[in-house]
């Protein structure tokens, strides 16, 4: 089947003929029917089979007829992250060259008022992430009343991304009456509750069983230590040794992980970008730019790069981490091995790992196998130059059995809790010395007369310091810290001995008649 014989419009078809496709994908030839026949649909695919041109295509040609108003605009398309939000802008630019339509991205990181002048002027094409999209509703300058066809793309990316509250709002925001098309590559119990609560007698699209892997992809496990520079010098490793090896990603489970990588490769000669979510927008952006014009040929990144971005050529995936979450390793791996492409994944597995690898088995449904060849590492002093300064101060005190600074919590910090006596030191030392002699200073400032009433108060009483002592007298010495020095004039209730002379001085009586 060609894409002629799916219904879609001639300048459409010129557009896709322009780009070098002839035939549709099955997610394509399944899809596209439906959705110009103005109905409902679930479309469940495999990352990598064309999903996004299975809902681009037709909506390009159902928006042929009709015009956009200000600040209401006609379709509304969600995205969970601004990567994808871009790319999916990008592909109605391709397609739509030949027709006059408003495209508006709505994402993070661009000022709100290049994003309203757009709106003012009519749109047609809404692409959004759930986070932007409700800041400008709540400002009052977008209305989604308008709203005919919603897409919801990469739902269980929104699930994983904490947005599904946010996609509940924004559904009640938009028409009862309007077509939706919910794409997805697995489907947890959350996400099917969410396509019974707002799809109306979908047609279900599945051309492929949730959470499978591409039969082109050649997956590969690599034992490795629990240091985190073991895990690094594997990763040069497997780097210079990779058959036929064009560009990579390299994913890592944290940002932080990502920066460490990062900057270890470039320390070590690779040609290598960055790209997590902390990045601001620009740099997100140059980076993918560069990674897909080849400039870069590595990309170490956290999984805003896992989902739906379209490289088509990438030649290996790396797991620098083992993903959490068993869904996330389908899309990791999703990114080689796309549009029929042979590809390859390796994932570096410490013992910590286990558990997450048999999840992920148990997902795709085959087993992972181990790499051929000796991958032990023999970490030197020039391999473990990368590492963090207080993680190889820390080896050095454990390859010197402990000696060294002394750490806390040891014997050092036992010895401290014995008596000085034990200790050779002796009792008084300068320090209580200093203390003692302000003491007496401080009593000699104090009236004769108040230091007098407070002798006469606690004649027949110890001292708190005595009673404590007393208290404690059948509990052996040997090892238990020594009681601080209390101070000789103690202050009980009703004791006023520590107040200033004159706050003790009586208060005169005024007469009745004053």
């Amino acid at each position: 089947m060609s894409f002629s014989d799916l219904g879609l419009s001639e300048k459409v078809l010129a557009a896709v003929a322009a780009t070098g496709y002839t035939n549709p994908t099955p997610i394509q030839e399944q899809a596209i029917p439906h959705v110009l026949a103005r109905k409902d649909v679930l479309g469940i695919a495999q990352t990598g089979t064309g999903k996004t041109a299975a809902f681009v295509l037709p909506m390009l040609t159902i928006l042929e007829k009709g015009r956009a108003r200000a600040r209401m605009p006609r379709t509304l398309i969600l995205e969970p992250t601004r990567e994808l939000a871009a790319q999916v802008k990008e592909n109605f630019d391709r397609y739509g060259a030949g027709q006059k339509l408003n495209v508006a991205l709505l994402i993070g990181g661009v000022s709100f008022g290049d994003q309203d002048a757009k709106l003012m002027r009519g749109v047609d094409v809404l692409i959004a992430t759930p986070g932007r999209l409700l800041d400008h509703t709540e400002r009052g300058g977008l209305l989604l009343t308008g709203v005919e066809l919603l897409v919801i793309d990469e739902a269980d990316r929104m699930l994983d991304m904490g947005f599904i509250p946010d996609i509940e709002r924004i559904c009640k925001l938009v028409p009862f009456t309007r077509q939706t098309l919910f794409f997805t590559a697995t489907m947890p119990p959350e996400i099917r509750r969410i396509t019974e609560a707002f799809l109306h007698n979908p047609q279900k699209v599945e051309v492929s069983r949730p959470a499978t892997t591409a039969v082109t992809v050649t997956q590969a496990q690599v034992p490795a230590g629990r240091e985190a520079h073991e895990k690094r010098e594997l990763l040069r490793r497997l780097l210079r040794e990779a058959k036929d090896l064009k560009n990579a990603i390299i994913f890592c489970n944290r940002k932080r992980e990502v920066a460490i990588v990062h900057k270890s490769l470039q320390k070590h000669g690779f040609s290598v970008g960055a790209l997590h979510g902390d990045m601001d927008q620009p740099a997100r952006m140059a980076a993918l730019d560069q990674f897909r014009k080849g400039e870069l040929p590595l990309l170490v990144a956290s999984d805003v790069a896992a989902r739906g971005l379209d490289i088509p050529e990438v030649s290996h995936v790396f797991n620098f981490d083992v993903p959490h979450h068993a869904d996330d390793y389908v899309h990791r791996i999703g990114r080689t091995g796309r549009a029929g492409r042979t590809g390859t994944a390796i994932s570096i597995v410490t013992p910590l790992d286990q558990k997450s690898m048999v999840a992920i088995e148990k997902l795709i449904g085959q087993s992972i196998p181990r790499a051929e060849g000796d991958y032990e590492v023999n970490a030197d002093a020039s391999e473990q130059s990368d590492r963090p300064r207080e993680s190889r101060g820390r080896d050095r005190e454990r390859s010197r059995g402990g000696r060294g600074k002394p750490q806390r919590g040891g014997r050092d910090r036992e010895r401290s809790h014995e008596p000085r006596e034990a200790r050779g030191e002796p009792r008084h030392s300068s320090e209580g010395r200093h203390s003692s002699e302000a003491r007496h200073s401080s009593e000699a400032r104090q009236p004769a007369e108040a230091r007098h009433r407070s002798e006469e108060k606690h004649a027949g009483e110890p001292r708190r310091g005595a009673r404590q002592q007393a208290n404690n007298s059948h509990v052996p010495s040997i090892g238990r810290p020594e009681p601080r020095r209390q101070r000789e004039v103690d202050t009980e209730p009703g004791d006023h001995s520590h107040l200033p002379a004159f706050l003790l001085r009586p208060v005169r009586s005024s007469p009745a008649g004053a």
